[in-house]
């Protein structure tokens, strides 16, 4: 087990989703010093405020994969030019109730693919935004918009030769950010 413990959110549910190929195949690229362990987010209750004194067992097991975490890479689905609810629900379960929140401070890493040419850019703005506001120091470059197609990854599911040599680019720059960043 790595030195860096990184909680990994995938925003979409879908089994075959592109975007949880792509964070097994990007975390496959980290040093020996990371690992990379899934938050679960498909059984969170819908956030209520009216919870935030009696949170669910989904809610406090969430917060506390992302407490002992020393970052948080999100890889995320764009839906209609925005974030999956899915996440933006996890996000707002983290974050409450006020003064509580899990991401405060935790280093964190964007990234996402789409079958559009564009990816996801438009869901990691909202999303930067977001993580911005919940105090989580996020790695601003390089950005990363993959448009899914053939070769994107190969048949063991990881990151293949066309997009390799940046992607490795980009988590090596994540993982220096997460050092740079985490609370010892």
């Amino acid at each position: 087990m790595g030195e860096y413990k990184i909680a990994v959110i995938v925003g979409s549910l879908r089994k075959e989703s592109f975007n949880r190929k792509l964070a097994t195949g990007v975390t496959r690229l980290s040093p020996a010093d990371f690992s990379f362990i899934p938050a679960r987010i498909d059984d969170l209750p819908l956030y209520n405020q009216d919870d935030d004194a009696n949170q669910a067992a989904s809610v406090k097991r969430l917060k506390a994969e992302v407490a002992g975490a020393s970052g948080v890479l999100f890889v995320t689905a764009e839906y209609n030019r925005s974030i999956p609810g899915v996440l933006k629900n996890a996000i707002d379960h983290g974050s409450r109730p006020y003064g509580q929140s899990c991401w405060a401070g935790k280093p964190a890493g964007v990234l996402g693919v789409s079958p559009g040419a564009t990816g996801t850019a438009l869901a990691q703005q909202h999303l930067r935004n977001v993580l911005a506001y919940l105090d989580m120091p996020t790695l601003g470059a390089p950005e990363v918009f993959i448009q899914a197609k053939d070769g994107l990854f190969d048949e063991a599911g990881n990151i293949g030769p066309g997009s390799k040599a940046f992607l490795q680019g980009w988590m090596d720059k994540f993982t220096a950010w997460v050092k740079l960043h985490a609370k010892a």
